[in-house]
């Protein structure tokens, strides 16, 4: 007998995630949406990933290692190209998702038929899991993709799509950074994007490091160029770059000081409700038990 496809592959590409891996992988097992695997592709780890992974023998885990340090952008084409189900959805190996996103966002997909990609909204969280802000989020195509030349308001680890659609975009193996980004860019015009009005994912926000920092505006303001060439809109391209030259001059000013992330995470308030439904599933995910 054949084995049954699930609806959705949730990828997760990792590197020395032992400290924060089994919550992420637990938040996925606690999902109210049962229909899915969880492909977890080890990228070179030296820490104790692969064995915790491999010590859960959960079935709809599967686990990949070998092949060294490739990167995200072509650790998530291995993915891709290995994902057995018609959705595709990411996820960080250091963030949670809360226990209804599979669920919203297929319901949503499924609804929403002419739509490729779709996201959800985003709470920030730190180390400890206290909660620093909300993300910003644009609910429809038009909104996410107002000001392409200056960036999409689509969270990466909130995706989820059709396999199709990352088929035929796939992520440029030579960016080291902005890879989801650039795939936006590239595909805006030809494709239906759209975000679940829901705050489904809680996103570990880290303290940057500058080389960093201005490492992602030189990819973006590469991509740029190549887009605005390619479609001769060169006035766009100029102000897309400029501002990402602006921004780094915030970076520089900063990002050394930790000052960015307050800047970056200050932008919405989290009501009461939202903190005690935060909690509650921060709790749930960072417990021992049963899976």
């Amino acid at each position: 007998m054949a084995p049954t496809i699930p609806k959705v592959t949730i990828a997760m590409p990792v590197r020395n995630a032992a400290t924060t891996i089994l919550a992420a992988i637990r938040s996925i097992q606690l999902q109210t949406w049962r229909d899915w695997e969880l492909l977890i592709i080890d990228d070179g780890s030296t820490d104790a990933t692969a064995a915790l992974v491999a010590g859960l023998h959960d079935p709809r885990v599967r686990l990949i290692t070998g092949g060294g340090n490739r990167g995200l952008a072509a650790r998530l084409n291995q993915a891709i190209s290995v994902s057995r189900s018609p959705l595709f959805a990411r996820m960080d190996a250091d963030d949670i998702a809360y226990p209804a996103r599979l669920e919203a966002q297929v319901e949503f997909l499924e609804k929403e038929a002419d739509c490729e990609l779709a996201g959800c909204g985003v709470l920030l969280f730190d180390a400890a899991g206290q909660v620093t802000g909300r993300y910003p989020f644009r609910r429809s195509h038009s909104d996410i993709c107002r000001h392409p030349w200056r960036g999409f308001f689509l969270p990466h680890p909130t995706w989820m799509g059709r396999r199709d659609w990352f088929v035929k975009f796939g992520y440029l193996e030579s960016y080291l950074k902005t890879q989801d980004q650039d795939l936006l860019l590239r595909s805006f015009d030809m494709s239906t994007f759209a975000c679940v009005e829901r705050t489904l994912l809680g996103y570990r926000q880290e303290r940057r490091t500058l080389r960093k920092a201005l490492r992602g505006r030189m990819y973006f303001s590469r991509s740029i160029a190549r887009e605005a060439a390619k479609r001769g809109d060169w006035l766009g391209g100029a102000g897309g770059i400029a501002a990402q030259v602006a921004k780094s001059l915030v970076d520089v000013a900063t990002v050394p000081t930790g000052m960015d992330r307050w800047l970056r995470s200050s932008v919405q308030a989290v009501s009461e409700a939202e903190l005690k439904e935060w909690f509650a599933v921060w709790r749930a995910c960072n417990m021992d038990g049963e899976k």
